[in-house]
């Protein structure tokens, strides 16, 4: 089951996809180790299928379907070894990709509506949360400095933790000055 995502509206969608567009152009999308040859191949079509009409659960779909390597190197104390790819491998790009192509899409909204806020909300129950996590919930984030940190740390953990690492549920909503001070 994918994140909750509270405005996956068509405005949003077409912001998605002109981040999807920059990131083309500057060759900065993130393409997983885990996708096998094809899926590497595919896996922008893929994403921008699942944001002009899916989510991150279709992605999901889309790539569990003969798209990642059954296995993957793994570096131990004594070595590298060769170990299957989690089953929830698929699960993990997906939502993590695709929600931080929803929050640059949120981000750009209010930067260019130039009316409300993002704020940090759990979009999906987790049996247990990180306390770093937890902590981030209600959270005001400025768009501006959100966006900048989204666009430069493609496919690694960001400066301000947003999203707060794989499989953490947390994501972005827009909020109204109304909803903050009540």
């Amino acid at each position: 089951m994918g994140l909750n995502y509270q405005k996956l509206d068509q405005k949003v969608r077409a912001y998605m996809l002109d981040e999807l567009k920059i990131d083309i152009e500057a060759a900065t999308v993130y393409i997983s180790e885990r996708l096998n040859s094809i899926g590497k191949a595919s896996y922008i079509d893929f994403l921008r299928d699942a944001m002009e009409s899916g989510n991150d659960t279709t992605l999901a779909s889309v790539i569990r379907n003969g798209h990642l390597n059954a296995k993957e190197s793994r570096r131990t104390k004594n070595g590298v070894t060769l170990v299957s790819v989690p089953v929830t491998a698929a699960d993990t790009l997906s939502e993590g990709e695709f929600n931080r192509y929803y929050i640059r899409a949120l981000c750009r909204e209010v930067i260019e509506e130039e009316q409300g806020q993002l704020v940090v909300y759990r979009a999906k129950a987790v049996s247990s949360p990180r306390i770093e996590s937890e902590m981030k919930i209600g959270t005001i984030v400025d768009a501006r400095s959100l966006l900048r940190d989204l666009r430069s740390n493609i496919g690694v953990d960001t400066a301000l933790g947003l999203p707060a690492g794989p499989n953490s549920g947390l994501s972005v909503r827009i909020v109204g000055v109304e909803e903050i001070t009540a």
